[in-house]
């Protein structure tokens, strides 16, 4: 939308009162914008407010003149300029950053803001009654000052009177400068073996990112998915019951394999680690994994396995996810967040992370359009050696299939040494893992130490940082009344935590990098799968896209661990749809 001639004059000038007062490209510049009213600049020393009806368009020219990378609360300041045909390239996120340096996934402003200054969560302030047109409370205090005498940051900002008017935007753009200043401080004293400002920096960017994947969605075709689904589930049914007598057929195929008589529902655990019980088969726990190796054994564990996979599609992947989550445009969209609060993986909802095989199919470019997907391999070892600083574990990764060297240093067959290193990061030391686990301690201690430490840094209830800064919080009672196997269980989640939060890491800074190397070729990401990137890429440009996340990766690791020593790598091929790619 083009700006009449009075606001590109006010744009005009305040892109060069700007550039008058030192800020060059790359220079850091707050924004808060709210549709109808503003918006509202300010950087450490200077702050700037403007009436526009369309803020997004001035925002747009401050990206053109500067690229500056912008400050703001949350990415809720990037949907609305994504929505508005913006993408910046470069942010601050103040919600990205607290989830780094304090933990957890809450990061609202108020608590971002109580954190930084050192005050309890559980007194920050709630809201009273208050005007947000005219800032005054019942006993006319006067609200044009974000932060309380108590340093907390008032109760009524927070709730909105921050966009009600250019001039409150700009002082909300302020105090989030001061957020920004603050944290930058705090990451600058952490001692981790990695950049915490690097990782502040790639996590804001994949929280830009997350805005992005959410507003795009992932491209479906909708008529493959209706035929999958009917495939395992039956024909869309047209009432609660025939949904029912569905149910109760794909039941029956199960049952008829099952004994007679006693509890038989299938959707309860105890009801069917009875049946299994009943037919010989006698297990810890009803999960696939644990099944599978009785598929052969007898006809109901076949039929059982069978039953879950066509449920799972016609309960949580069904014909009333599809209504829910599919757009007009034949597009799949769910909120993303760039943190899990936990160790830091990118999560998404409406099952976008957990779309079953069966349903790949369905995932399919669109015309003119390829997707390019890459899956980073053995990555979890890879940054173990990384973080680690093993030496021997690093040489290791020289090869495209490290478990090779592994197992030769061990002596050992290379489906021995993998199950080694896998049960060494996930802290399982009994049968054959734990034998081969004493010969990893021989050959690899400086690895084999850094997970012993975080193990114990678990057990006694000691928050623990990744390699990258994040901190991971680990919870203990206070009475003494642990169980020895909740203790070692925090242990085991602890010496995971450091590895799969660094492998977080670097995934997310590859995809940033990803993002902004794609930007000129019209591809994006459209989907962050734990390890795996897929990208939604014209036709013309799918071997230059592919070529670019190889050379991605490579300044990501560079970047993320500059030794150098740790050589990582991606499986990468051109696809029409996500089921083609290799598994």
């Amino acid at each position: 939308m083009e700006l009449d001639t009075t606001i590109v004059e006010r744009v005009a000038a305040l892109s060069g009162s700007m550039i008058s007062h030192g800020l060059a490209r790359g220079s850091m510049i707050a924004v808060a914008i709210a549709d109808g009213v503003g918006v509202g600049f300010a950087t450490d020393d200077r702050q700037w407010a403007m009436h526009a009806a369309q803020p997004a368009e001035v925002v747009r020219a401050i990206e053109s003149a500067l690229r500056p990378r912008w400050i703001w609360w949350n990415n809720e300041t990037a949907s609305v300029l994504i929505r508005a045909g913006l993408r910046v390239a470069t942010c601050w996120d103040v919600a990205a950053v607290h989830r780094v340096l304090f933990g957890g996934w809450r990061a609202e402003p108020a608590m971002a803001w109580a954190a930084l200054h050192g005050l309890g969560a559980d007194a920050i302030p709630g809201m009273g009654q208050l005007d947000l047109l005219t800032g005054s409370g019942d006993d006319g205090t006067d609200f044009d000052d974000p932060v309380r005498p108590d340093r907390h940051l008032r109760p009524e900002w927070v709730s909105g009177l921050w966009s009600t008017s250019p001039e409150r935007l700009a002082r909300w753009a302020t105090v989030a400068v001061t957020a920004c200043d603050l944290q930058r401080t705090r990451l600058a004293e952490l001692e981790v073996g990695g950049d915490p400002a690097a990782t502040a920096r790639s996590e804001s960017a994949a929280e830009l990112l997350c805005a992005e994947l959410q507003i795009d969605g992932l491209p479906i075709d909708v008529a493959v998915a209706e035929s999958i689904i009917g495939a395992a589930a039956g024909e869309r049914p047209g009432s609660e019951k025939e949904a029912a007598q569905q149910r109760a057929s794909r039941d029956a195929a199960v049952l008829e394999h099952a004994p007679l008589g006693g509890d038989r529902d299938l959707r309860n655990p105890a009801h069917v680690k009875a049946l299994l019980g009943r037919v010989g088969i006698d297990v810890t726990s009803t999960r696939a994994w644990r099944l599978e190796p009785f598929r052969e054994a007898n006809p109901f564990v076949d039929a059982l396995l069978t039953w879950r996979k066509a449920e799972r599609i016609s309960t949580t992947y069904g014909y009333a996810w599809l209504a829910s989550h599919v757009g007009s445009d034949g597009k799949l969209r769910g909120a993303w967040t760039g943190c899990d609060g936990a160790a830091g993986r990118m999560t998404a909802l409406a099952g976008l992370h957990n779309l079953p095989a069966e349903m790949r199919p369905a995932i399919v470019a669109e015309p003119g359009h390829v997707f390019v997907r890459a899956d980073l391999g053995q990555i979890e070892p890879r940054v173990l050696a990384a973080v680690s600083g093993d030496p021997a574990l690093a040489n290791a990764t020289a090869a495209d299939d490290l478990y090779a060297p592994i197992a030769k240093r061990l002596g050992v067959e290379r489906p021995i040494a993998k199950v080694a290193v896998l049960a060494a990061m996930y802290g399982q030391t009994s049968g054959a893992a734990g034998q081969a686990l004493r010969g990893l301690e021989a050959a690899y201690p400086v690895a084999m130490r850094y997970l012993c430490d975080a193990d114990e840094s678990g057990q006694a209830g000691t928050d623990i940082r990744t390699f990258g800064g994040r901190l991971i919080r680990m919870s203990q009672t206070t009475d003494g009344t642990e169980s020895p196997s909740a203790v070692a269980g925090r242990g085991r989640f602890a010496r995971n935590a450091v590895v799969q939060g660094a492998a977080a890491e670097l995934f997310k800074a590859w995809a940033v990098i990803v993002r902004a190397r794609i930007a000129w070729t019209g591809a994006i990401i459209v989907l962050c799968l734990h390890d795996e990137l897929l990208v939604h890429v014209p036709a013309e440009h799918g071997s230059t896209v592919a070529r670019l996340l190889d050379d991605c990766l490579q300044e990501a690791s560079q970047r993320w661990a500059p030794a150098g020593n740790v050589r990582f790598v991606a499986d990468t091929g051109i696809i029409q749809r996500w089921s083609d790619a290799k598994p």
